[in-house]
Formats: C-alpha cells, structure tokens, sequence
C-alpha cells in the first residue's frame, strides 16, 4: 500500500487547509515523503511548541498564512496554487470552544468549507477533493457500534452541527457542481485522533503531558466516558488512499 501511494502521489501538485495543525503537519510531512509539491493554506501555528513549528515546515513547503473564512484569500491561494488534489481539514476542530463562539465555530466549519469549494467549483484545474469533516456529525445516540452514513446527522452541540451542516454542503456541492466538472470528490470522517505534536487544548492526552510539565493535578472532564482513540497516522492513511 506504501509502495501504491507513493506511486500515485509523486509529482502531484497538493492543497492542504490547515496545514499548521496537528494533523495537517503530519500529513503535509508524509506527502513531501512521497514527493508531492504541498502548498498549505491555514491561520499562523498557536504556539512555538506546534509541530509545525517543531518540524520547520514553513522553510519545507509553500505556506500561506490566513484564514479560509476570507473568501479573497481562498480564492488567491487557489488561483496562485493552482493544486490538482486538495484536502481540506482547515476547522475549528474543539467541542468546548463550540460553545463559547459558536459564531467563530459555524463561520470557520461551514463558512469556510463553503470559501473552498466555490473557489473549486470555479477553478478548471482541480481533479481530486478530500473533504474532511468528523464522526461529531451524527447525532449521538450513545450506541456501543459504529455510525453508518445512513444514520441522523447533527448532533446537539454547536461543533457537531457546523459539521453535519459541512456535510450536508459537500453533498450539494459535489451532486450540484463537482460531479458535473468531472471532479472526484468524497468526504470522510475520523474520531478520536492521538499521537506527537497534538497541544490543542481540552483533550486528554494533551492535558496529562501538560499538567506533568506544569506539576499540576490532572482533571479529567468525563471520567465514566469511554473513548475510541486511534493514531494519527491511521486517519491520514484512510485520507490518502480515499484521495
């Protein structure tokens, strides 16, 4: 499969939204792997200790700082860009911070997802989409099985439903405009995601490496919760191969 997507992927011309965060870093680090020429498009990293900072990216790869609900700069990034695949995973990615600016929550998730695929929709050079949303977009029905693509969308929560609200988006686009222009496109959805270079605040494992650093008490918000964690590189290998 290595050997597949390495294959495919050398020489292609690639977008990633929110190419600063913790998984956009590391996929943008494995497709420079394979040889792809990677452009990003996100907001500045948080903090010096980001593993896009740690890894020297912004010297590595074609970096455009700002952010994806300004329609002017989406639309100049693509336009100078130019990518043959893009992957977008540009969000406000946290529960907790949902409901503290809902506003900035659906203006980033839906907003901006809209930003992005008006400016594919116009363009006459993109051939691949890989939208990426969340499995926050169903509603929780506290099920001890995995969600299906047939179950509700849209969970209470203001980051569950600019998520379904994406989805939802996606489809009309891709039914409405991709399919028509001959544009591959397909939308995923990854939970829990662990591993090196995740500092964003509220999740635990984070939390636990924090609170050893600071010597403080670790509180664990949801102690009776159970939670289906998987390794980063996982969901960039089901990413990639989807692309």
């Amino acid at each position: 499969m290595v050997n597949r997507l390495t294959n495919f992927y050398n020489g292609k011309n690639v977008l990633i939204t929110g190419h600063t965060g913790f998984k956009g870093s590391w996929l943008s680090i494995w497709l420079m792997k394979m040889g792809a020429t990677v452009h990003g498009l996100a907001l500045a990293p948080k903090s010096d200790y980001d593993h896009f900072v740690l890894t020297g990216l912004a010297d590595k790869m074609d970096s455009h700082i700002g952010d994806i609900r300004d329609a002017a700069f989406v639309n100049k990034v693509m336009d100078d860009v130019k990518p043959e695949i893009v992957f977008h995973m540009a969000a406000q990615p946290l529960v907790i911070k949902s409901y503290q600016d809902p506003t900035e929550t659906f203006e980033t998730n839906f907003n901006g997802a809209l930003n992005l695929l008006e400016a594919i929709r116009n363009s006459d050079y993109v051939k691949t989409l890989v939208f990426i949303t969340s499995d926050k977009c169903y509603k929780n029905k506290e099920w001890t099985w995995g969600y299906r693509e047939t179950d509700e969308m849209g969970d209470n929560d203001p980051y569950s439903a600019s998520k379904a609200c994406a989805e939802l988006l996606f489809r009309s686009y891709n039914q409405s405009f991709l399919i028509k222009k001959g544009i591959a496109a397909g939308t995923t959805r990854a939970g829990n995601v662990i591993g090196g270079g995740d500092w964003s605040d509220n999740r635990l494992v984070p939390d636990i490496v924090k609170a050893l650093q600071e010597n403080k008490p670790l509180i664990i918000r949801s102690p009776q919760a159970t939670r289906p964690w998987q390794f980063v590189m996982e969901p960039l290998r089901g990413y990639l191969q989807l692309g």
